[in-house]
């Protein structure tokens, strides 16, 4: 999966970026589900936590990607 990614041109700054992203984009989805929706707290809770759960993913292929390209001496290119 890694080696594809890699070969669709998606590199580990690139997953680093979408893990940033994605917690400023938890603590926006919290602050804007709670301002918006009628549900209230417990529904904005739930939003920031779904959305903030992705920036692991995003970190975790951003190291397997940095491992690939360090391998495959394609560092810094």
């Amino acid at each position: 999966m890694i080696k594809k990614l890699h070969d669709a041109g998606v590199r580990s700054e690139h997953a680093y970026t979408a893990g940033l992203v994605s917690i400023a984009l938890s603590v926006v989805s919290w602050a804007v589900s709670e301002k918006k929706e009628a549900a209230g707290r417990d529904r904005a809770d739930r939003w920031g936590i779904f959305v903030g759960e992705w920036a692991p993913t995003f970190f975790g292929l951003g190291l397997a990607l940095a491992h690939y390209e360090q391998a495959d001496g394609t560092f810094g290119r």
